[in-house]
């Protein structure tokens, strides 16, 4: 029996994961630990980073290859680190969700990111690829120039600008700007409000998304779909009914990309149980407690269990509040964020389509439609990113929405991630006990 260590670092949010004998027994952010906000590097905080020269380790790319397009770019050479394993990077991505995909059927997995060694988006079946598109073409780098141009942070606030685009109207199209080399951004004036602007970017790579899944589909109807394009959850929306069934690892950015390339060198199917597998705390709540600080106080935060490993809260590092209030400001506010931003429902499954229609699952990767008249957790075009709390969810979140339900005849609650905007969110019991002093807000 082997331990499978995998390694994404030296770009941008660094991750490690360990499998050993065909299970997932860790998989963390970087940021988390070190504190600092995508963080490239591996913390020396993280779980067996000083044993990892015992243990059989795999690199989410290989750096050869990288290095003869950065010259290619004009960047210089960049030394690599030693491991026992590279994996090309678009397959670290795609075996990441084929590992770990929920059902039997060989899939085709789908790749769009912004740049990994050539390729920016590729195809794969039976394992092997079957076709790509290649630098300097980019849906990743497109959308991270289109953000850095309307004056938010590329590799970071890229969800901001699809938030943002439900605010402008589609008058323009960008596609010409696809022709571009965008590694360094938008060279040329573009004419538009910045809503307008990110409206015209979402609207181009969903065009361009639905042209490559077209492709995929003659491989197979289940899809697998990974890299940082992925998160784009409204565009996801968009390819929802194309396929019979589609998994997206609940992190399938260049961080989930450390699970994929141990999964691509352990080489077998994986067993999933879910996206809690970062740092445990291990303390005892009692979701009455919870319960009734919500009714008295509307919103608190938890932080307990082992963190989500990917970017989104889904119950064990979390701030929730009251969605039957008008509280979007309050918890804009608290999270010092800016005040059009959405916030997501977490609703019991059995009530989701009572209050929702359209795209749903339990990692968040959808928009749907809203049937209540809660605003607190509707957008401003009248959709949400639901997040479907199933039965057997392993959260503190399901006890905590059926206590809440019983209390109060609401199935949901709002749900967004327990940090400050430019922070990484809570991950150990100090960074939980930290927020509540500093920001005034209880944490269980």
């Amino acid at each position: 029996m082997k331990t499978y260590l995998g390694l994404a670092h030296g770009f941008h949010d660094a991750a490690m994961a360990v499998i050993e004998n065909d299970s997932i027994i860790y998989a963390g952010h970087s940021e988390r630990y070190s504190r600092i906000k995508n963080d490239k590097n591996i913390s020396y905080h993280m779980p067996l980073w000083h044993w990892k020269c015992n243990l059989n380790t795999a690199f989410y790319e290989r750096p050869f290859l990288k290095n003869t397009r950065r010259l290619f770019a004009g960047q210089k050479w960049k030394s690599a680190p030693k491991y026992d394993h590279y994996i090309p990077h678009h397959w670290s991505h795609a075996a990441g969700g084929y590992y770990t995909r929920p059902w039997a059927a060989e899939p085709v997995c789908v790749v769009i990111d912004a740049i990994g060694e050539w390729d920016t988006c590729s195809i794969w079946y039976k394992k092997k690829k079957v076709w790509s598109k290649k630098y300097p073409y980019s849906l990743g780098l497109f959308y991270s120039a289109i953000t850095q141009y309307i004056g938010l942070k590329p590799n970071e606030d890229e969800y901001i600008t699809m938030g943002m685009a439900a605010f402008g109207k589609h008058v323009f199209d960008l596609d010409y700007l696809l022709k571009y080399n965008l590694h360094k951004g938008i060279k040329e004036y573009v004419v538009g409000t910045n809503e307008d602007i990110a409206a015209a970017a979402q609207a181009c790579i969903e065009k361009e998304i639905i042209t490559i899944m077209t492709r995929a589909r003659k491989y197979s109807d289940h899809l697998c779909y990974s890299g940082g394009v992925a998160l784009n959850c409204v565009a996801n929306s968009k390819i929802h009914g194309m396929f019979k069934n589609i998994w997206i690892m609940p992190n399938p950015g260049d961080s989930g990309s450390a699970l994929g390339a141990a999964a691509a060198v352990n080489g077998n199917m994986l067993e999933w149980n879910g996206p809690y597998l970062g740092h445990d705390i291990q303390r005892t709540i009692d979701p009455k407690q919870v319960v009734e600080h919500l009714i008295q106080h509307h919103y608190c935060g938890i932080a307990n269990g082992r963190a989500e490993y990917g970017p989104r809260a889904l119950g064990n590092r979390s701030l929730l509040a009251d969605p039957r209030l008008d509280i979007k400001d309050t918890m804009n506010k608290i999270k010092r964020r800016q005040a059009f931003r959405p916030f997501a429902p977490a609703i019991l499954e059995e009530y989701a389509e009572d209050y929702f229609e359209g795209p749903m699952n339990e990692y968040m990767q959808y928009v749907a439609k809203a049937k209540h008249h809660y605003k607190s957790v509707t957008h401003v075009d009248g959709s949400a990113r639901v997040q479907v709390v199933k039965p057997d969810c392993s959260s503190i979140l399901r006890p905590i929405l059926e206590e809440w339900y019983e209390k109060t005849g609401c199935p949901m609650l709002l749900n967004t991630s327990l940090n400050i905007k430019g922070q990484p969110m809570v991950n150990t019991i100090q960074d939980a006990n930290e927020f509540e002093t500093h920001y005034k807000v209880k944490v269980f």
